[in-house]
Formats: structure tokens, C-alpha cells, sequence
């Protein structure tokens, strides 16, 4: 059983998808900060315009590709949306191989089967965003980008594409957690000088 019918028009889809996660009206697009939730702890972040930009289509992918909102979901569309390509969407690259890195620990099956159904179908990223985009059937869409299509066996292609963007993955991860940590290991080596 499907949540978005293929019947829908992409915009009627997206409404029920805004509205199933408690997103608000516009979805949260015009929020100042991304707020979410690791166990009980707060993180937030700017909600920059190249990040609403990018959600706009990264949102009409849950809706096409049925990936939920949970943790486990996002790691497979950011899996799903790095081996279809996330095009001229840096913050999209970024997010969604944070989300990869995150899926090789918590959901490693579902990140490397969303990764593999990514290559083999297409994404919105080179779309134009508007009114005839939103106007679409949900199946219509899914048909034209290939979701529709049944599982094929993984080329020797594919799983080496899969080994090089899960690396790149962990390095994202790893060099983001450095640069937003590095400033706190200033001020605490400055707060340690200034004790001695």
C-alpha cells in the first residue's frame, strides 16, 4: 500500500506529506532554522536558501519514492539522491552524504539498496521547479524517472560506485565534524592557557 496515491498531483501529495509529518503549511521553508532531534538532544541549524531550494525537490522525493521521514528513511533518500545525482545542489550533496555516512552505522541493507534503486532511476534535481511540476500525477512522475522499474542485479559497476560514495561518505562526515567542532577545541585550549 502506497501513502501517495499515483493519482495525485504532485502539490495534493506534498500537502499530505506536510501534513503526516507535522511540517506546517509550507513545509517549513520559511523557517529561520531546521530544528530536529538526535535521542532527546536539540540540533539546529540554519535554514539557508540554498538548503530550501534543495528541499523543495528532496520533499517531492519522499513523496515519489515512499522514504520516510525516521532516521532510517533519510539515510535511504540521501543514498537514493547521491547515486541519481543531486546536480547544482551543494547543500544537497552535503546533507545527503552526512545521511549516507550516518546509514553505513544505523541502516547499512537499506542505504545500500536505496543507493543501488538510485542507480537505476533519475531524480527531479535538473527539473524546473513550478507550477507544472506540482501539477504532475505522482505516477506519471514516477514512470518518467524510472521508479516504476523492478530491482536489476548490481553491476561490478554499481557496487564500486557504492564502495567510492560510501567512502566519500565517511570523509564528508568526518571533515564536517572536525570544522564544527574545531572552533570549541580553540576556545578550550585558549580557556586551558588562560588557567595555567
Amino acid at each position: 500500500m502506497t501513502l501517495y496515491d499515483p493519482a495525485l498531483t504532485l502539490r495534493e501529495a506534498r500537502r499530505r506529506y506536510f501534513d503526516l509529518n507535522n511540517f506546517g503549511p509550507d513545509g517549513g521553508y520559511s523557517a529561520a532554522w531546521v530544528m530536529m532531534k538526535v535521542g532527546p538532544v536539540p540540533i539546529g541549524f540554519p535554514n539557508t536558501r540554498g538548503r530550501v531550494e534543495a528541499v523543495r525537490f528532496h520533499d517531492l522525493h519522499h513523496v515519489l519514492t515512499e522514504y520516510p521521514t525516521t532516521w532510517r528513511g533519510e539515510t535511504e533518500i540521501g543514498a537514493w539522491e547521491v547515486a541519481s545525482g543531486c546536480a547544482r545542489f551543494y547543500q544537497g550533496w552535503l546533507l545527503n552524504l552526512l545521511s549516507f555516512a550516518i546509514g553505513l552505522v544505523i541502516n547499512p541493507r537499506g542505504v545500500y539498496e536505496a543507493f543501488m534503486r538510485g542507480r537505476r532511476s533519475r531524480n527531479l534535481y535538473t527539473s524546473e521547479f513550478g507550477e507544472e511540476l506540482l501539477s504532475s500525477r505522482v505516477g506519471d512522475v514516477r514512470r518518467r524517472l524510472g521508479l516504476d522499474a523492478p530491482r536489476a542485479t548490481p553491476t561490478r559497476e554499481d557496487k564500486a560506485s557504492f564502495v567510492a560514495w560510501a567512502a566519500a561518505s565517511v570523509v564528508t562526515y568526518c571533515a564536517t565534524g572536525f570544522v564544527l567542532l574545531a572552533p570549541l577545541g580553540v576556545l578550550a585550549a585558549v580557556a586551558w592557557l588562560l588557567t595555567r
